[in-house]
């Protein structure tokens, strides 16, 4: 059965830092495209940040641009999240997703994702 289970959520203060994980079970993704989506109260699943198999390419949200990064360890299986700088309006719940389709370049929208985890919470206080 393959899981992605998301950790690393929770409260923290405007200005702050916190470093989400996704860890993926039942199969290596370690030749595929991986992501991060997040959705806040009362709108729509958007997207964050993504990352290729190799780790060579990224791309961002205009939104978290020079405040988050997304490393991979392949060895772990383990995808990361990285905020810093974080904002009251990066309060959502984040999610990551594998694309099963294995290509040399990222993948940013959702329909492009096959597998998704259960998300894990993240509140920024003001």
């Amino acid at each position: 059965q393959v899981q992605l289970v998301e950790s690393g959520g929770g409260l923290v203060q405007a200005g702050g830092s916190l470093r989400l994980s996704c860890a993926a079970s039942g199969r290596s993704f370690a030749a595929h495209p991986m992501g991060w989506f997040r959705q806040a109260p009362g709108k729509d699943l958007e997207f964050v940040a993504a990352i290729n198999w190799r780790g060579e390419y990224t791309d961002y949200a205009d939104s978290v641009k020079g405040r988050f990064t997304i490393p991979r360890d392949h060895a772990k299986n383990t995808l990361y999240l990285q905020m810093s700088s974080l904002k009251p309006d990066d309060t959502a719940v984040y999610y990551c997703a594998a694309d099963v389709n294995q290509k040399p370049g990222t993948s940013t929208f959702r329909s492009e994702y096959e597998y998704w985890g259960q998300g894990t919470q993240v509140i920024v206080s003001s």
